[in-house]
């Protein structure tokens, strides 16, 4: 559980990323941050680990308390996952020592000039069969597809063995089809791991398949809070002011 009470964010040039919002993520559900270009999505999804940190308000995270000083915070970051729209992984890198990267902070910076232990490896190669890529861990990730390139993105925050994923826009870039299994595979983790799954998405039907609750941003403001099938009419309007709804 992750519970934000009247957090809110202003970047340095004055501009209000997000207004005050209170909302908690509970276990083995999966919330899509809805709306378009520059809504507020990333911004609030990169405060929960703290990426963006709050102007105002707290963050209360089950186990560890309210996020107030260095030690809470990387002990917080350590159980988050967080996936990126462009994978954010090291191209010379076979698979195999992609996903081993979400090991590191959990060993001194002297450890990591050593191959890790084989209890970790073995998570790495547990977490890459996980995914669908077992019979890739020992390629290039610069050689794989981009859907590959993301399980790879996948399997490494697997391998953090996280209280919670983050993952903005991750299938921004995809094709549908590609775009499903991605969203697929989220959706099982979050069910079989029991942890919550928040991502960002511009697209209404990819929300409306895969969320059981979205919450919708427009400037800012949280301006809707509830499942899937609530979402409609003049609301959908205020969160797709371009007029173009994302398929």
């Amino acid at each position: 559980m992750l519970q934000l009470k009247q957090v809110s964010i202003t970047y340095p040039n004055g501009f209000t990323g997000l207004q005050p919002v209170s909302i908690t993520f509970r276990a083995a559900q999966i919330t899509v941050l809805l709306g378009e270009s520059g809504a507020g999505k990333s911004t609030l999804l990169r405060s929960l680990n703290f990426l963006n940190r709050p102007t105002s308000g707290t963050i209360v995270v089950e186990g560890l308390g309210e996020l107030n000083n260095s030690k809470i915070i990387g002990e917080h970051r350590r159980r988050t996952a967080m996936i990126f729209q462009q994978h954010q992984l090291i191209g010379r890198y076979n698979a195999f020592n992609n996903v081993l990267m979400g090991r590191v902070a959990f060993h001194g910076r002297l450890r990591g000039l050593f191959p890790l232990p084989r209890v970790e490896q073995r998570l790495a190669l547990e977490c890459l069969e996980r995914v669908g890529l077992i019979d890739k861990a020992f390629e290039r990730v610069d050689k794989l597809s981009g859907g590959q390139q993301q399980r790879v993105g996948i399997a490494r925050a697997l391998a953090q063995q996280p209280k919670i994923i983050l993952a903005d826009e991750p299938v921004a870039s995809l094709d549908p089809g590609t775009a499903n299994t991605i969203l697929s595979l989220l959706l099982a983790i979050c069910r079989e791991d029991r942890i919550p799954v928040v991502l960002s998405l511009h697209q209404l039907e990819f929300a409306k398949t895969y969320a059981d609750r979205i919450v919708a941003l427009s400037g800012g403001r949280v301006v809707f809070d509830g499942r899937p099938d609530m979402l409609r009419g003049k609301l959908l309007g205020e969160i797709y002011r371009s007029g173009a709804l994302a398929a």
